[in-house]
């Protein structure tokens, strides 16, 4: 358990549903000063709920939410100065442009004109925004209009920074750039939840991780303690058409849909052993994917199912 006055965010034994479909069912989570939570999960695994009934935008079913020393149910206004949200979809006003857009959203956090103009300087120069000041937000690209959007959510350098797939479809420099911004802001002793497909971000982030299926959290912890528990070496034989059945000596061997998957302490050995068992099969063999202990493999491990970066990994979740 957290020491209390460091903690920005508890979440406890939160439940939800929607017309009879659970949503979430009974998730436990804290994020300290300083902490950033990688919240993993396919979709429709409830992340997005999460994050909205935290930012005070959804009510729980049941369960106690608290940032800070907030009650989210009982007082969610009073959160809103506390909390920097960004969510998956890009909101911002189209006809002004991306300084007029932060200034706006600066204004509504409270900040008043002097701080406000050194902090939009800072965020401009953080997430790359200074040579786009001027640019009317419906001109920009897809990874610019990221940049912005996340940036509206860092202005007021909130206790609780709420990020929902900040990097998705965004560019190579947008990604480098939000990274980066989010390790500067927990140095600063905000507290981040950065919900994400995409695991890379999480492992380089060196962040915390909650894993959610299905609405219930399956694993938690440090990046290294799960992929020490969890993670393991995987040889992946992808056919063209279903996968064959194995033949013999197939006791570490899955197959699913067009995979054959092999767990093993030497994972290329055993792959090679199982194709010279293919016989005719082996004309179909269109590629092998050797996978190391990663977020993935722990995945992979507690799911039977690859993280895939888009989401579709195909687990079936509320």
């Amino acid at each position: 358990m957290s020491d209390e006055a460091d903690l920005r965010l508890s979440v406890v034994e939160v439940r939800k549903s929607y017309r009879g479909r659970v949503a979430l069912d009974g998730v436990s989570l804290e994020v300290s000063a300083g902490e950033i939570l990688g919240l993993l999960g396919p979709n429709g695994a409830g992340k997005t709920t999460l994050v909205s009934i935290v930012a005070g935008l959804r009510r729980p079913d049941a369960g106690l939410v608290q940032v800070g020393p907030i009650d989210v149910v009982a007082n969610p206004r009073a959160v809103h100065s506390m909390v920097g949200l960004a969510p998956q979809e890009t909101a911002v006003y189209e006809v002004l442009t991306v300084r007029e857009n932060l200034i706006v959203f600066g204004e509504l956090a409270g900040l008043r004109r002097g701080p406000l103009v050194v902090r939009i300087d800072e965020v401009g120069a953080a997430l790359r925004l200074g040579h786009l000041m001027d640019r009317v937000a419906h001109q920009l690209s897809g990874g610019e209009r990221r940049r912005l959007h996340t940036g509206i959510a860092l202005l007021g350098r909130p206790a609780l920074l709420l990020l929902d797939e900040p990097t998705v479809g965004a560019d190579v420099d947008t990604r480098a750039a939000l990274v980066e911004t989010v390790r500067a802001l927990a140095r600063e002793g905000s507290g981040i939840v950065y919900s994400t497909h995409y695991l890379p971000e999480v492992e380089s982030l060196g962040a915390s991780v909650v894993i959610l299926v299905a609405g219930r959290v399956i694993a938690s912890g440090r990046v290294d303690e799960l992929i020490a528990r969890h993670g393991h070496a995987t040889a992946e034989l992808v056919f063209d058409g279903p996968a064959p059945y194995c033949n013999g000596g197939c006791e570490s061997v899955m197959r699913d849909d067009d995979v054959l998957r092999i767990t093993s302490r030497e994972p290329a050995v055993a792959a090679a052993s199982v194709i010279s068992r293919l016989g005719a099969d082996r004309n179909r063999l269109r590629a092998v994917e050797l996978l190391r202990p990663s977020l993935d493999s722990v995945f992979l491990t507690l799911t039977g199912r690859r993280y895939d970066a888009e989401g579709r990994d195909g687990v079936a979740a509320a």
